[in-house]
């Protein structure tokens, strides 16, 4: 038995707690795979960028053929009441999430009508670590032909968990993976970057992956300090060569990856104003 965090899920008009179960087995996405969520956090009293997570919820739903039922504020409005069933110092994951039921025409395809919702916010600490180590991966990033990547679907995380666990057991935090052409894409966890002679640099949005809400607000946040980033075309030896390298996604916001394979690299100091700045943006959202 799995050993959550403390959760509260929001399902049907009421709050549970723990982890109840909501799914059948005869509903699409048990056996079929029709489910979306977005994740977003509460720390330290803010809630950054949670409209826009709320948003891509929906978006996502729209992608799998699924017509959302929650707009952005009830979304919002809920959020804030989990948050209060919270100790305030704990930091939270925020999990919108959409399934499909109902089959649609010929069984695999899902009722677009036929979904359920949920929000489920649990307990999950800041990450604390200064940075992490990272290697290459066999595994690619998908396309859009072949699957649902313009949207953050449960279906794509199998391939993300193998990309992981490929690193973790070389001994390293997490995978820099690829593009089907060779391109890096992304991490298998969070969006990435690398400076070079002072210029930031991140892969290009090339439908391969999600343009992440937090590498979108972290580049805005660099630009507006001056700084040049660049989206662009990168490989693999672009990053054994980069000056600095860091991370950015939702569940630690601005991670410095500290080596790839033997390259290393330790905390850099644009990395650094990352952060800097991203605290700074988050808290001025009181």
């Amino acid at each position: 038995m799995a050993d959550f965090s403390k959760t509260w899920t929001w399902y049907n008009g009421d709050w549970h707690e723990g982890n109840p179960p909501l799914m059948g087995p005869r509903s699409h996405a048990f056996w079929l795979g029709s489910s979306v969520f977005d994740g977003a956090r509460v720390f330290e009293g803010v809630m950054p960028d949670l409209d826009l997570h709320c948003a891509r919820t929906n978006n996502s739903a729209r992608a799998l053929g699924m017509n959302p039922t929650m707009e952005v504020g009830q979304m919002m409005e809920l959020t804030n009441e989990g948050a209060s069933k919270f100790n305030k110092d704990h930091a939270i994951y925020v999990r919108p999430t959409y399934w499909g039921v109902g089959e649609g025409a010929g069984v695999i395809s899902v009722n677009p009508d036929e979904i359920d919702f949920c929000l489920t916010m649990f307990e999950a600490p800041m990450p604390t670590a200064p940075g992490i180590r990272i290697t290459s991966t066999a595994f690619r990033r998908p396309t859009l032909e072949c699957m649902p990547v313009n949207a953050k679907a449960g279906c794509l995380y199998p391939n993300n968990s193998r990309c992981l666990n490929e690193a973790i057991a070389k001994g390293f935090d997490n995978a820099l993976v690829c593009d089907m052409l060779g391109n890096v894409a992304e991490l298998a966890t969070a969006n990435i970057f690398m400076v070079k002679n002072g210029i930031v640099k991140t892969p290009v949005p090339n439908g391969t992956f999600l343009n992440g809400i937090t590498r979108q607000r972290v580049i805005k946040l660099l630009r507006d300090a001056g700084l040049q980033v660049e989206e662009q075309t990168l490989s693999l030896d672009d990053f054994r060569t980069a000056d600095e390298v860091f991370a950015t996604g939702n569940y630690s916001k601005v991670t410095s990856v500290l080596a790839y394979d033997t390259s290393e690299y330790g905390t850099g100091p644009i990395a650094q104003k990352a952060k800097e700045l991203y605290w700074s943006f988050a808290h001025d959202q009181l």
